[in-house]
């Protein structure tokens, strides 16, 4: 599953997905399998939104394969494919082998640079990874 359109200007759900999408999204992780109108209701504790709209936007969800849909009598319940963990493993893996692909050493020297602004778990977690293909080479 691999999204089309990466925002960089944005932040979280909303780097991969329209506004809405993001926090139909974000219900459904947060929850069980739920049916359109059990969304509206938590959407709704925001702000109105039309029941037509988020059927739209949750069948359009279907379609890119980030939500399945199941039929039980004449409710259609939804959940996500993947947990809002194993997509972010997804997305952005697919984003670093795209960003390498396109800039190579570039983008490896920039991502060697922000480790500077991270902690110190993280770059022994960098360390053991490079370790590991090393030997496997």
């Amino acid at each position: 599953m691999k999204i089309q359109k990466f925002k960089f200007n944005e932040r979280g759900l909303n780097r991969f997905f329209g506004p809405l999408e993001a926090k139909i999204m974000d219900v459904l992780w947060n929850g069980a399998e739920m049916s359109i109108k059990d969304v509206q209701r938590v959407l709704e504790r925001e702000k109105p939104v039309n029941f037509n709209t988020v059927m739209t936007v949750m069948n359009r969800l279907v379609e890119k394969g980030i939500l399945q849909k199941r039929v039980e009598g004449r409710t259609s319940l939804y959940q996500p494919v993947l947990s809002k963990e194993e997509f972010f493993d997804i997305q952005s893996k697919e984003l670093a082998h795209e960003l390498i692909d396109e800039f190579g050493s570039l983008v490896v020297n920039h991502m060697l640079d922000a480790l500077e602004e991270v902690n110190q778990e993280l770059i022994e977690k960098l360390e053991q990874k490079i370790k590991e293909l090393k030997k496997e080479r």
